[in-house]
């Protein structure tokens, strides 16, 4: 089998991502509602009158929580994909990768807290 390579390699690549990204709004509601919530926040964190530095983590913060739902939404179909059945290792599976979606979205909410409040006590 002929591998893709150069340009035509990163056409390919595009074009899943954008699968992936419509399969997440369409079928992830915890995605669409981050979504939501970033395209709110987002705008915010540029309007404030903040550090660039904290601007930078206000908005990775967002970004790191899209991103981790995305790989916790592919867990979770993957496991689904084996078997409806029960089995530990796949709720082991899933609830670490809701886990790791609660750990950045409290870190979001630290990163977003503290940057408030520092500039609110100025």
């Amino acid at each position: 089998m002929q591998k893709n390579v150069g340009i035509k390699r990163i056409i390919l690549a595009a074009g899943y991502s954008a699968l992936g990204m419509k399969a997440a709004f369409q079928h992830e509601a915890a995605f669409r509602q981050e979504l939501l919530f970033s395209l709110v926040l987002i705008p915010l964190a540029f309007w404030l009158d903040v550090e660039p530095l904290q601007r930078i983590l206000m908005v990775g913060s967002l970004f790191l929580v899209m991103i981790v739902e995305l790989l916790n939404s592919a867990i979770e179909a993957v496991v689904d994909r084996i078997g409806p059945e029960k089995h530990e290792l796949s709720g082991r599976a899933k609830d670490l990768g809701s886990a790791a979606v609660l750990v950045s979205l409290i870190l979001t909410a630290y990163i977003w807290g503290e940057t408030l409040w520092t500039l609110w006590s100025k």
